[in-house]
């Protein structure tokens, strides 16, 4: 689909990470973990990234979280730090066959604004009475109040440092029984150490959904 969508609220989730709720278009559907392209035009000079969404379904609304290195990020970066209710962007999507699809337990590890599509892919598990493992590793928690509720309804959520090794929280999570997928998101030095942990804890990395952001 191709269209355009409406931001309808902005909240900050953690530092220099944002969650942005869209109205959802007439016709769009997607499921956590699925990811869209949003853009806009700067300058007369069209620009547009690539975002997973961090909602567990797609009613009225759909939101995604985006991670903003104030360093290192680009004019579009600026535009979505500074984004309110009724700003407008084009939307593609959704995109991606990576994401939740009904299984029974999920288990995700994450890092960096891979946090969003974890809590998202927990949240829609449980709803549909699976069960759901997250790793999150950040030296900054991004969606505390969701991962807390989360806990709270039994998720074994697993906070790294940046530093940390994955091994032992993975070898935890992951109990290898019959419709447990684990799920990766996150960029390549978390994608890497994610697959190797899976491996390590005996399980099969190549079967895992992975979705690497570069």
């Amino acid at each position: 689909m191709d269209t355009t969508a409406t931001v309808s609220a902005v909240e900050t989730v953690g530092p220099d990470t944002y969650a942005l709720s869209f109205d959802a278009p007439d016709g769009f559907d997607a499921e956590p973990g699925q990811f869209v392209k949003l853009g806009t035009e700067i300058d007369g000079e069209s620009v547009a990234r690539f975002y997973t969404l961090s909602s567990p379904t797609v009613e009225d609304s759909f939101e995604v979280t985006v991670g903003i290195d104030p360093d290192e990020g680009g004019e579009f970066s600026a535009f979505l730090a500074g984004a309110e209710a009724g700003t407008e962007m084009t939307l593609s999507g959704p995109f991606g066959d990576q994401h939740y699809d009904g299984e029974a337990r999920a288990v995700i590890v994450a890092g960096g604004p891979g946090v969003g599509p974890a809590v998202a892919i927990a949240e829609r598990a449980l709803d549909e009475g699976g069960e759901a493992a997250i790793v999150y590793r950040d030296d900054d928690v991004s969606h505390a109040d969701r991962l807390d509720r989360l806990a709270e309804r039994g998720v074994a959520v697993h906070r790294l440092d940046a530093a940390d090794e994955l091994d032992a929280a993975v070898a935890e999570s992951t109990t290898g029984g019959d419709g447990e997928t684990v799920f990766v998101y996150g960029f390549a030095d978390l994608v890497a150490d994610a697959e190797a942990a899976i491996e390590a804890a005996g399980g099969d990395a190549d079967a895992a959904k992975v979705e690497n952001f570069g």
